[in-house]
């Protein structure tokens, strides 16, 4: 059972650095220079005091980064930081290593316990190292396993939203051959209940219009091209179909374009690639990976750390700017009882 967690609006948001090494710190700075800062004055930063400046210097940015404790306001045109740790020399651009690791780590479970004690009201994080996590003792695939541990949650699903197209995910990070194998009526059910459910709460859609993707081409052709759709996929979708409008299997190759002309608030796919390729083909820039079922708000990035461009001020924080608006719109509609 997830832990419960009861935040205030009116808190700022966290915002995890992720990874040192990464592009986390320039977008960071990047961010808070700008003038149309969404959640200006409403969000800090979980991370190195150290690390931020050495990326405002790499900019050429005078950023009054500043340190914040929890309790105090935060102060309109500062860089307001928690400092967790310190690490023992100028971070290497590009070349994460376990202390980088440990510190990524660390930000993460110092963000939950702010949340937790009420001094946050949400989560927003920069893109983190999957190995150097796991070189440094933490042994998660990724933020969004690791979330689910600190919070003692035991389902989530993963939401790539964009102003025209949201997708949710029933497998993630698993080999294409595997898929087909973890596909069950109760996990696609489960999925399309979450989805409506995040749609409701969090995106303030009354009555959502969700779609179902097939898993095989032409959504099968009647068996004729495999069978998860009659077996497993149809089944889930007419037993959900009770609870609100669910429809489907639909053809992968065109039910994407339905969504994104607005015939659906929402497309879950099987696997991965399938929701992913076409999602951030419209959203590459401004797309943010929510994570549903966890008992706070949390929002991302929807890209890498980006080691081969990072320290060279290539980085666009769209994305960040993004999740950190999503972020504060859920907590707001979610304080408002959007259903």
């Amino acid at each position: 059972m997830a832990r419960s967690i009861q935040t205030k609006d009116a808190a700022p948001v966290a915002l995890t650095m992720g990874c040192p090494a990464g592009i986390g710190p320039e977008i960071i700075c990047k961010l808070f220079g700008r003038a149309d800062m969404p959640g200006a004055g409403r969000t800090l930063v979980i991370g190195d005091q150290a690390v931020l400046q050495q990326a405002a210097d790499l900019l050429g940015q005078q950023l009054a980064i500043v340190s914040w404790f929890p309790g105090q306001p935060v102060v309109r045109g500062t860089l307001p930081v928690f400092q967790v740790g310190a690490l023992s020399s100028p971070v290497r651009w590009g070349q994460p290593d376990s202390a980088t690791g440990k510190a990524m780590g660390q930000y993460i479970t110092e963000a939950v316990n702010l949340i937790e004690a009420g001094h946050c009201s949400a989560l927003v994080t920069c893109p983190i190292s999957k190995k150097s996590l796991r070189d440094a003792g933490y042994h998660y695939p990724g933020h969004t396993e690791m979330l689910a541990a600190l919070t003692r949650t035991t389902k989530v699903r993963m939401m790539l939203a964009g102003p025209r197209l949201k997708v949710v995910l029933v497998t993630i990070h698993v080999p294409l051959s595997q898929v087909s194998g973890l596909l069950t009526q109760e996990e696609i059910g489960d999925c399309i209940s979450m989805t409506r459910s995040a749609l409701q709460k969090d995106f303030a859609i009354p009555a959502p219009r969700i779609a179902v993707a097939a898993l095989n081409p032409h959504g099968g052709e009647d068996a004729m091209f495999g069978d998860e759709e009659v077996r497993i996929i149809g089944p889930a979708v007419a037993e959900n179909a009770k609870q609100g409008d669910v429809s489907g299997p639909w053809p992968p190759d065109t039910v994407f374009y339905q969504a994104a002309a607005g015939r659906f608030d929402a497309v879950i796919a099987m696997y991965h690639d399938q929701g992913l390729i076409p999602f951030k083909l419209l959203h590459f820039h401004d797309g943010v990976n929510v994570t549903l079922g966890l008992p706070l708000v949390r929002t991302s990035v929807d890209h890498g750390t980006a080691y081969d461009i990072a320290g060279r001020n290539l980085a666009d924080p769209s994305s960040l700017a993004a999740a950190l608006a999503m972020a504060q719109t859920i907590v707001g509609n979610r304080a408002r009882g959007a259903i």
